[in-house]
């Protein structure tokens, strides 16, 4: 009899200790991405301040380039107000792919404005822009780097939700993919050019 309640016990506490488990390697992995996100997320918010700095140095000098300097300012607060839905909840795709879009449209800007400001010496030469550029740059290797970390723990959690017994598990406990931080437009791939040499 006794044979009988410990074949019974094991037959029920061996699945619910790989369930629990499984479910805490899945939770471990969901959270490892989301700090990872949490990186990105200071270089964003480093880079967004970095940019009004760039915009009101060029200001001085780019007079007649109203319009782009308004359309930098314009992409950095919709990239900014999308980091802010992302940073809340980096397991969100929907917002993790506005980010994206966002991120894009920022990053032309931003080259638009470079390409115009080659057209402007005095602005090249200039220490406060030298400054800002140096710093920017900086930030953008900051943010590549933040990136490919955050898309390795990605990677590692989705292969790990979908790998069977996981995947059983991941879809009882609603864990959802992970979005990769990646550019999809190849323009927008490139850093924003900060060359004034």
């Amino acid at each position: 009899m006794w044979i009988t309640i410990v074949v019974i016990a094991l037959l029920v506490l061996v699945p619910i200790a790989m369930i629990a488990g499984i479910y805490n390697k899945l939770v471990t992995l969901r959270n490892r991405f989301k700090n990872a996100f949490a990186q990105i997320d200071v270089q964003l918010k480093r880079r967004y301040d970095l940019i009004p700095n760039l915009v009101e140095t060029a200001k001085g000098y780019m007079s007649h380039e109203r319009e782009t300097l308004e359309a930098v300012i314009s992409a950095r607060n919709q990239a900014q107000s999308a980091e802010h839905k992302a940073a809340a909840d980096p397991g969100n795709g929907d917002a993790m792919r506005s980010l994206l879009g966002a991120e894009g449209a920022l990053t032309g800007a931003m080259g638009r404005l470079f390409a115009v400001m080659e057209s402007y010496p005095d602005l090249k030469a200039n220490e406060n822009m030298l400054r800002v550029q140096e710093e920017l740059s900086s930030t953008e290797n900051k943010v590549a780097f933040a990136r490919q970390a955050y898309n390795d723990s990605v990677t590692g959690y989705n292969d790990a939700r979908e790998q069977f017994p996981s995947n059983m598990v991941a879809g009882m406990f609603n864990f959802a993919a992970g979005e990769l931080f990646q550019i999809e437009v190849a323009e927008e791939r490139e850093a924003p050019k900060v060359s004034f040499n």
